[in-house]
Protein backbone atom coordinates (compact mmCIF):
# COMPACT_ATOMS: atom_id res chain seq x y z
CA UNK A 1 0.00 0.00 0.00
CA UNK A 2 1.13 3.52 -0.66
CA UNK A 3 0.40 6.50 1.49
CA UNK A 4 -1.34 9.24 -0.45
CA UNK A 5 0.54 11.97 1.33
CA UNK A 6 3.52 10.06 2.70
CA UNK A 7 2.28 10.73 6.21
CA UNK A 8 3.02 8.82 9.38
CA UNK A 9 -0.73 8.60 9.94
CA UNK A 10 -1.19 6.78 6.63
CA UNK A 11 1.63 4.38 7.50
CA UNK A 12 0.14 3.69 10.94
CA UNK A 13 -3.35 3.05 9.53
CA UNK A 14 -1.97 0.88 6.73
CA UNK A 15 -0.16 -1.28 9.28
CA UNK A 16 -3.44 -1.88 11.13
CA UNK A 17 -5.70 -2.71 8.15
CA UNK A 18 -6.44 -6.41 7.77
CA UNK A 19 -7.14 -8.28 4.53
CA UNK A 20 -9.97 -10.82 4.68
CA UNK A 21 -9.99 -13.04 1.58
CA UNK A 22 -13.25 -14.28 0.06
CA UNK A 23 -15.53 -11.94 2.00
CA UNK A 24 -18.40 -11.27 1.49
CA UNK A 25 -18.09 -13.83 -1.32
CA UNK A 26 -15.35 -15.82 -3.06
CA UNK A 27 -12.91 -13.69 -5.04
CA UNK A 28 -13.40 -10.50 -3.01
CA UNK A 29 -10.56 -9.26 -0.82
CA UNK A 30 -12.26 -7.33 1.99
CA UNK A 31 -10.30 -4.52 3.67
CA UNK A 32 -11.15 -4.70 7.37
CA UNK A 33 -10.52 -1.51 9.27
CA UNK A 34 -11.90 -2.67 12.62
CA UNK A 35 -8.31 -3.00 13.95
CA UNK A 36 -8.00 0.76 13.39
CA UNK A 37 -11.15 1.28 15.44
CA UNK A 38 -9.75 -0.93 18.19
CA UNK A 39 -6.90 1.56 18.57
CA UNK A 40 -8.56 4.59 20.16
CA UNK A 41 -5.56 6.87 19.72
CA UNK A 42 -5.19 5.97 16.03
CA UNK A 43 -8.92 6.42 15.39
CA UNK A 44 -8.77 9.85 17.00
CA UNK A 45 -5.82 10.80 14.77
CA UNK A 46 -7.77 9.76 11.65
CA UNK A 47 -10.78 11.86 12.70
CA UNK A 48 -8.55 14.82 13.63
CA UNK A 49 -6.86 14.64 10.21
CA UNK A 50 -10.22 15.02 8.45
CA UNK A 51 -11.49 17.68 10.85
CA UNK A 52 -8.48 19.97 10.41
CA UNK A 53 -9.04 20.03 6.62
CA UNK A 54 -12.76 20.84 6.76
CA UNK A 55 -13.33 22.99 9.85
CA UNK A 56 -15.55 25.95 8.98
CA UNK A 57 -16.02 24.77 5.38
CA UNK A 58 -19.00 22.41 5.58
CA UNK A 59 -22.54 22.33 6.90
CA UNK A 60 -23.05 18.57 7.28
CA UNK A 61 -21.30 15.21 7.14
CA UNK A 62 -22.74 12.19 5.35
CA UNK A 63 -21.69 8.72 6.44
CA UNK A 64 -22.36 5.83 4.07
CA UNK A 65 -23.79 2.64 5.62
CA UNK A 66 -22.29 1.10 7.49
CA UNK A 67 -18.62 1.76 8.12
CA UNK A 68 -18.91 5.39 7.00
CA UNK A 69 -21.21 5.93 9.99
CA UNK A 70 -18.35 5.33 12.40
CA UNK A 71 -15.92 8.03 11.33
CA UNK A 72 -18.60 10.24 9.81
CA UNK A 73 -20.46 10.67 13.09
CA UNK A 74 -17.25 11.43 14.98
CA UNK A 75 -16.13 13.96 12.37
CA UNK A 76 -19.54 15.67 12.37
CA UNK A 77 -19.54 15.91 16.16
CA UNK A 78 -16.04 17.41 16.21
CA UNK A 79 -16.99 19.90 13.49
CA UNK A 80 -20.25 20.79 15.30
CA UNK A 81 -22.31 20.06 12.19
CA UNK A 82 -25.15 17.69 11.37
CA UNK A 83 -24.52 14.01 10.69
CA UNK A 84 -26.71 12.48 7.97
CA UNK A 85 -26.77 8.74 7.25
CA UNK A 86 -27.08 7.32 3.76
CA UNK A 87 -28.75 3.94 4.31
CA UNK A 88 -29.58 0.76 2.47
CA UNK A 89 -33.14 0.59 1.09
CA UNK A 90 -35.95 0.37 3.61
CA UNK A 91 -33.97 1.55 6.65
CA UNK A 92 -35.07 5.20 6.82
CA UNK A 93 -38.50 6.00 8.30
CA UNK A 94 -39.60 9.01 6.24
CA UNK A 95 -39.82 9.99 2.58
CA UNK A 96 -36.55 9.28 0.77
CA UNK A 97 -34.68 9.71 -2.47
CA UNK A 98 -33.22 6.40 -3.68
CA UNK A 99 -30.56 5.33 -6.17
CA UNK A 100 -29.77 1.79 -7.31
CA UNK A 101 -26.28 0.91 -8.51
CA UNK A 102 -23.95 -2.01 -9.23
CA UNK A 103 -21.29 -3.35 -6.88
CA UNK A 104 -18.31 -5.56 -7.59
CA UNK A 105 -20.48 -8.48 -6.49
CA UNK A 106 -24.10 -7.54 -7.15
CA UNK A 107 -26.35 -4.52 -6.89
CA UNK A 108 -27.75 -2.34 -4.13
CA UNK A 109 -30.00 0.63 -3.42
CA UNK A 110 -29.16 3.55 -1.15
CA UNK A 111 -31.57 6.08 0.35
CA UNK A 112 -31.43 9.53 1.90
CA UNK A 113 -34.23 11.54 3.51
CA UNK A 114 -35.58 14.11 1.05
CA UNK A 115 -35.33 16.83 3.72
CA UNK A 116 -31.81 15.92 4.88
CA UNK A 117 -30.26 19.24 3.77
CA UNK A 118 -31.21 22.77 2.93
CA UNK A 119 -30.56 23.90 -0.63
CA UNK A 120 -26.92 24.83 -1.13
CA UNK A 121 -25.69 23.08 2.02
CA UNK A 122 -22.02 22.09 1.76
CA UNK A 123 -21.67 18.37 2.50
CA UNK A 124 -18.62 16.26 3.35
CA UNK A 125 -18.97 12.54 2.53
CA UNK A 126 -17.02 10.10 4.73
CA UNK A 127 -16.50 6.39 4.04
CA UNK A 128 -13.93 3.69 4.64
CA UNK A 129 -13.06 2.40 1.15
CA UNK A 130 -13.37 3.70 -2.40
CA UNK A 131 -13.42 0.68 -4.71
CA UNK A 132 -15.41 0.78 -7.98
CA UNK A 133 -17.10 4.05 -7.04
CA UNK A 134 -20.68 2.81 -7.37
CA UNK A 135 -21.62 3.44 -3.75
CA UNK A 136 -19.96 6.84 -3.73
CA UNK A 137 -21.51 7.91 -7.06
CA UNK A 138 -24.96 6.88 -5.77
CA UNK A 139 -24.39 8.87 -2.57
CA UNK A 140 -23.31 11.94 -4.53
CA UNK A 141 -26.43 11.69 -6.70
CA UNK A 142 -28.64 11.43 -3.62
CA UNK A 143 -27.08 14.51 -2.02
CA UNK A 144 -27.40 16.51 -5.23
CA UNK A 145 -31.11 15.60 -5.49
CA UNK A 146 -31.70 17.49 -2.26
CA UNK A 147 -30.13 20.65 -3.68
CA UNK A 148 -27.04 20.33 -1.50
CA UNK A 149 -23.47 20.44 -2.79
CA UNK A 150 -20.85 17.74 -2.23
CA UNK A 151 -17.92 19.83 -1.02
CA UNK A 152 -15.51 16.89 -0.61
CA UNK A 153 -15.14 13.17 -0.03
CA UNK A 154 -12.80 11.59 2.53
CA UNK A 155 -11.99 7.87 2.51
CA UNK A 156 -9.47 5.87 4.47
CA UNK A 157 -8.47 3.58 1.61
CA UNK A 158 -8.74 3.86 -2.16
CA UNK A 159 -8.19 0.74 -4.28
CA UNK A 160 -6.78 2.51 -7.33
CA UNK A 161 -6.91 -0.48 -9.70
CA UNK A 162 -10.72 -0.40 -9.53
CA UNK A 163 -10.76 3.22 -10.77
CA UNK A 164 -13.58 4.37 -8.51
CA UNK A 165 -12.69 8.05 -8.98
CA UNK A 166 -13.89 7.82 -12.57
CA UNK A 167 -17.47 7.38 -11.34
CA UNK A 168 -17.20 10.53 -9.24
CA UNK A 169 -15.64 13.13 -11.53
CA UNK A 170 -15.90 16.73 -10.42
CA UNK A 171 -15.90 15.95 -6.70
CA UNK A 172 -12.71 16.43 -4.64
CA UNK A 173 -11.73 13.05 -3.17
CA UNK A 174 -8.99 12.49 -0.61
CA UNK A 175 -7.80 9.03 0.35
CA UNK A 176 -5.52 8.62 3.33
CA UNK A 177 -4.09 5.47 1.71
CA UNK A 178 -4.04 4.42 -1.93
CA UNK A 179 -3.26 0.87 -2.92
Amino acid sequence: MTQSHGSQLAADVSARLRDVPDFPQPGILFKDFTPVLADAALSARVADDVVQRHAGRIDAVVGIEARGFIFGAVVAQRLSVAFVPVRKAGKLPRETHSVSYDLEYGSATLELHVDAFSSGARVLVVDDVLATGGTLAATIALIQRTGAVVAAVEVILEIEALEGRRACRGVPIRALIRS
